[in-house]
């Protein structure tokens, strides 16, 4: 019987210890990551939270004096009378910011869905050549590809020009500074981050689903809604966060196709922090923003995270 347990004993510390090898090992080959992360996410973030909290500076910057007066002014303002009262200018900022993110994603996953589909069944060389086209924009500063819808949309720009040869009008507001120009913006910077992860998905499907739903005479409808989407989800909600978070904070857009008087988030908070240096209304803003992005991010994995439901017919 001793044996038997000095036996056991052994097996046990002989397996423990490769583990505990094996163990230490993976931390200190993480470690560098670890490190990367903290000094370059957590501690920037904890900033952030601390300049939030503390009290604004009249001559710019913060005093290491807490107080809650920037989240605060959010929501109220001060009348002359020093009385609080409820002030919507930055919920409707914060809600453009939504709704333009929003409109963005559903946008370019309309476009990018059957733009991928049809990247994935050409040949393999066709394929090489068309994801290098997707990909080129990326080559060049966003700046100038920003830039360069403000000569498109422009009074006397190329759509206009272009219009007015063809003989189908002789003239027509500029289509810049506004929300819809912002949107094309978007639209066309953001694309790419969609229609990748898509096609990363499509590229996975098995060819002989779709094969036996036609063979049991399923409509291309049927097909596309109850096999192709529902096994292509992963890429789509990929997709669908690649460019709603990017959307949330962008800058370009708004200040160069919105013309800096159509406000969002991300050219809100810099405003802050360079223009009107308010640190910590602009470190508050930040951590709304970071709120959203997190409640947004919880809510797909939660959603992500249920079970499928079986059952459904072809």
């Amino acid at each position: 019987m001793n044996q038997i347990i000095n036996r056991t004993q052994k097996h046990s510390s002989s397996i423990s210890m490769p583990f505990k090898a094996r163990l230490s090992w993976n931390l200190i080959g993480l470690m560098p990551a670890y490190l990367v992360m903290f000094f370059l996410m957590i501690i920037p973030l904890g900033i952030i939270f601390y300049v939030s909290m503390m009290t604004s500076d009249p001559y710019g910057g913060y005093e290491a004096v807490f107080s809650l007066e920037s989240y605060q002014q959010i929501l109220f303002t001060y009348d002359w009378d020093d009385n609080l009262n409820l002030n919507f200018q930055y919920l409707l900022i914060i809600a453009r910011t939504l709704l333009l993110a929003s409109a963005t994603a559903i946008i370019c996953l309309i476009i990018s869905f059957p733009v991928a589909y049809y990247i994935s069944r050409q040949s393999t060389s066709t394929k090489a050549l068309l994801l290098y086209l997707i990909t080129l924009p990326f080559w060049v500063s966003m700046v100038i590809r920003v830039y360069a819808w403000v000569l498109i949309l422009s009074n006397d720009g190329v759509l206009e020009s272009s219009l007015t040869f063809l003989g189908l009008t002789s003239g027509m507001d500029s289509l810049l500074y506004n929300n819809n120009a912002m949107l094309v913006g978007m639209v066309y910077s953001y694309i790419p981050l969609m229609i990748l992860p898509i096609y990363a998905s499509i590229e996975k499907l098995d060819a002989r689903l779709t094969e036996a739903a036609s063979d049991l005479y399923s409509t291309r409808l049927n097909t596309l809604t109850k096999i192709i989407l529902p096994l292509c989800k992963p890429g789509i909600v990929a997709g669908f966060i690649l460019v709603f978070v990017p959307c949330l904070g962008t800058v370009l857009e708004p200040m160069l196709l919105g013309g800096g008087k159509t406000m969002m988030m991300g050219n809100l908070i810099q405003n802050q922090f360079s223009i009107a240096r308010n640190w910590s209304f602009g470190a508050s803003l930040a951590v709304v923003l970071l709120i959203i992005v997190m409640l947004f991010l919880m809510w797909n994995a939660r959603k992500s995270s249920r079970p499928i439901v079986e059952g459904s017919a072809v």
